[in-house]
């Protein structure tokens, strides 16, 4: 959450020549003070009820209605991204309580992990056991049930998807990839856990490995199966750019087409 704000500066910088270009040759657009006055009236709203929820949410809506109604619509779609992405970083309940399906959907899937490399373990609630009491019972908590991975994934999915030069809807398809990849990087994490204290040190597996196994596994799986996917929608390697001869070949092959 806190590092948000920090990369909604870096995008609105990483837009900033075309910002420039486009401030100088655009014009007003008066549909940007309707937004502007919402943003206010949810910032009144949050001073009012003591919700500063709704005094964030309205923030985005004051300044992307300012730069509607101060450079028109060119500027504020360039805008509208950056700023909107400023919503991610605000909790909401319920959202957060999805944790407890995501509790019981990671438990299920770690234990039909850990059966894949002949780990024995048995199931009660949220708590999985091991067969042979090699181990004290681990337990899936909020945290290990994927929220706090899956918060982050798709926000670095959103952020790959905006910059990506892709069309919309593969735009939005490498959002939702966001779901199935943080379960499926969170079930693997959890996995690894459990394999860990089965064949190896089982407070090491409980303790360090849990604290590190999210940097370690789950979010370089989790990038590498993100630029498979955007790679399989491109057909092919997303910064690869086609060579000089491939372009001249594709526009004979359309002037061939034409004729």
């Amino acid at each position: 959450g806190y590092l948000v704000p920090v990369i909604m500066v870096g995008l609105i910088a990483w837009q900033w020549k075309n910002l420039r270009r486009l401030t100088s040759s655009t014009s007003a657009n008066f549909w940007g003070l309707p937004v502007l006055l919402l943003g206010v009236a949810l910032f009144i709203a949050g001073h009012r009820c003591g919700q500063a929820r709704l005094a964030v949410g309205g923030l985005p809506m004051i300044l992307w209605g300012s730069a509607l109604y101060l450079w028109g619509w060119q500027v504020a779609r360039l805008l509208f991204f950056p700023l909107f992405f400023l919503y991610l970083a605000i909790p909401v309940p319920e959202f957060q309580q999805a944790t407890t399906r995501l509790q019981i959907l990671a438990t299920k899937m770690a234990q039909w992990g850990s059966d894949l490399f002949g780990v024995d373990t048995v199931v009660r609630g949220t708590k999985i056991y091991s067969a042979g009491d090699r181990w004290l019972p681990l337990e899936i908590d909020e945290g290990c049930g994927g929220i706090r991975s899956l918060m982050a994934l798709i926000m670095i999915s959103s952020v790959w998807a905006y910059i990506a030069k892709v069309p919309l809807w593969k735009k939005a398809l490498l959002c939702l990839a966001a779901f199935p990849l943080a379960i499926l990087g969170n079930m693997l994490r959890l996995t690894s856990i459990f394999v860990i204290a089965e064949y190896g040190n089982p407070e090491f597996a409980a303790n360090t490995w849990h604290d590190w196994s999210g940097l370690v596994i789950f979010y370089p799986i989790s990038l590498v199966m993100l630029m498979a996917f955007h790679a399989a929608l491109e057909q092919g390697l997303p910064w690869r750019r086609p060579k000089k001869k491939e372009v001249r070949r594709q526009i004979v092959g359309q002037e061939v087409e034409a004729n």
